[in-house]
């Protein structure tokens, strides 16, 4: 049986205390791992932005969203790398509907 592939998108916030090379190498990290494992469409770099409140004492982050297709099984596995990468604050990624 053919796996369904849906359309995704993944929002990250990444630390700014990683700086300018840090915040690259990791959205590099991300994109990468996407492009080996899913579809990937446009990314689309929203930079920096005041969060809405502290996220771990820091009032800023590094905002990129990115847009995929991939079956059901990876975006679960796109969470659970980014849960344990430092440097991210936060992560969703949501099924768009077609």
């Amino acid at each position: 049986m053919p796996t369904v592939k849906a359309s995704y998108e993944a929002v990250f916030v990444y630390s700014m205390t990683l700086g300018e090379d840090g915040i690259a190498a990791i959205k590099e990290k991300f994109q990468n791992l996407i492009a080996q494992n899913a579809e990937l469409g446009e990314v689309d770099e929203w930079g920096k932005r005041r969060l809405a409140y502290l996220i771990n004492d820091e009032e800023e982050g590094f905002y990129v969203l990115y847009n995929f297709v991939s079956g059901p099984e990876f975006p679960a596995e796109l969470e659970r790398v980014s849960k344990i990468t430092d440097g991210v604050l936060r992560s969703m990624t949501i099924r768009k509907e077609n």
